[in-house]
């Protein structure tokens, strides 16, 4: 409720459009802007959940990426990939509570050792997926 609450009021204050001309001043590219996103979306990841970030966020970055030319599928596929990398990283990581939680005896210094490779390996993923459209694109395309 919260979240839909911050949304209807960064909507009501006009944050999209100031954010779209705020980036299209200083963002020249699509690769650019996607690269920007990613980042951002990898700290917003970290510190909420999937959730409360959907509502919050993609009222807001999608018509920045809708006036780069980003298809909507491929923004949603590389949203949820990188919500799912904060899951994995401090401070809310909620997968890491729950790995934690599984063996009363491990540190959570220990979880978050453990869980760098995947990190890692997801970021790899991200990259990919954001430099090759047509991976996230293609089963679309045969649809259609």
């Amino acid at each position: 409720a919260v979240s839909l609450a911050t949304t209807n009021l960064l909507i009501d204050a006009g944050v999209p459009a100031t954010l779209l001309e705020l980036i299209k001043d200083y963002v020249q590219s699509k690769t650019a802007f996607l690269i920007l996103l990613n980042v951002m979306l990898l700290a917003v990841g970290a510190i909420l959940d999937i959730f409360s970030a959907l509502v919050i966020v993609v009222p807001i970055i999608l018509p920045v990426a809708l006036s780069y030319g980003i298809d909507p599928v491929h923004l949603g596929i590389i949203f949820l990939a990188n919500m799912q990398i904060g899951y994995m990283t401090p401070p809310v990581g909620m997968n890491l509570f729950v790995i934690n939680a599984m063996d009363p005896k491990s540190r959570m210094v220990d979880t978050y050792k453990a869980v760098m490779f995947f990190v890692g390996s997801d970021l790899i993923r991200v990259i990919i997926l954001v430099l090759f459209p047509v991976i996230t694109l293609l089963p679309l395309m045969l649809l259609y």
